[in-house]
């Protein structure tokens, strides 16, 4: 039996904590920065915040207390929103221990450092003397569907084979298949980077352009997140798995995407900050994504045209059907 404190109660962290639960064999802590979220998930079974109409198991301990939470645990899963990571490590690291393992859960990359999830925490425990080896879990998920136990596969990386593979053996269940990798940089930057390309999805979408246009800017939003994913140190093939494609295809056609959701309405002429405060304080990481996209991008002198463009609805208000001109008006190359 394992320790697990599962840090963030927004629909993700919950469906983590529902899993490990309903898979048995574990102590589950899950907290939440709201005491009135912790507080409703105990009196009521369910969290009816971020994840309604899913009873959460007594055997998950919802709380508000960092200090509870971490104290005794043995994996630590990060699953709060990416611009949250750092403020929320510097909180945990007087609570944190060696022999304990992380696992991020987020996607994102940080904004003005342009770090991976993973880096972050370690640039914080550094600072508190700390160094816990941490694994990147990513892949094709929507919380709810992990919620209702139906089968999904995920990534779980680590420069460190043995805490892949103790990861894979702590989670993975009939429902929940884990794959180890050691590229973590390719499986951080496929699990932030398809939530940029599912926006300009959810955009070609909005605009009623048809299924050959969707299936055209999946494919070529492939091709330059690989690019910058590769450039920044990651494998071409880890971006051909469950964290590249598996994630890109699912982010860009579900229909419980928030992320192509922003994209439909941008595309419907609706501004963006009427659509953010429609989310009800839920993430669409892809819209803090863009700009650190781009960021590394200039870092490493690569081309990502889509992004580029996603970049300039989202914060020059550039009409997406002049989006989508300026796209299909590049000279033409070779594929």
């Amino acid at each position: 039996m394992s320790r697990i404190a599962v840090m963030g109660s927004g629909a993700w962290g919950t469906a983590i904590a529902l899993h490990l639960a309903n898979r048995g064999g574990h102590e589950i802590a899950l907290w939440s920065h709201s005491p009135e979220v912790s507080e409703a998930i105990c009196e009521r079974g369910e969290n009816t915040f971020f994840l309604p109409g899913y009873s959460i198991p007594a055997a998950v301990r919802a709380t508000s207390s960092i200090q509870k939470a971490l104290s005794h645990a043995e994996i630590v899963v990060s699953v709060m929103p990416s611009h949250h990571v750092r403020a929320s490590y510097v909180q945990f690291a007087p609570y944190l221990h060696p022999g304990q393992v992380l696992v991020s859960a987020t996607k994102g990359i940080e904004d003005k450092s342009l770090l991976r999830m993973s880096e972050v925490m370690t640039d914080v425990l550094r600072g508190f003397g700390l160094q816990l080896p941490i694994a990147v879990l990513s892949g094709p998920t929507f919380a709810q569907e992990v919620a209702a136990g139906a089968p999904a596969a995920v990534t779980i990386a680590s420069q460190s084979s043995d805490v892949a593979a103790l990861v894979q053996c702590e989670f993975g269940s009939q429902s929940l298949r884990l794959y180890t990798n050691d590229d973590v940089v390719g499986v951080e930057l496929g699990g932030a980077l398809k939530n940029v390309i599912a926006i300009a999805a959810g955009i070609v979408t909005g605009l009623g352009l048809g299924h050959n246009s969707v299936a055209a800017l999946i494919t070529r939003g492939i091709a330059e997140t690989t690019r910058l994913a590769v450039a920044c140190g990651g494998r071409r093939e880890t971006l051909a798995g469950l964290s590249g494609i598996g994630d890109l295809v699912l982010t860009c056609t579900g229909a419980l995407s928030r992320n192509r959701m922003v994209g439909i309405e941008l595309g419907k002429g609706r501004r963006l900050a009427e659509i953010l405060a429609g989310l009800h304080g839920k993430v669409a990481e892809g819209v803090r994504t863009t700009s650190a996209a781009l960021g590394l991008a200039r870092r490493y002198g690569v081309e990502m045209p889509i992004t580029e463009q996603v970049y300039s609805i989202l914060n020059d208000e550039k009409s997406p059907k002049d989006a989508m001109r300026d796209l299909m008006a590049r000279p033409g190359r070779d594929e």
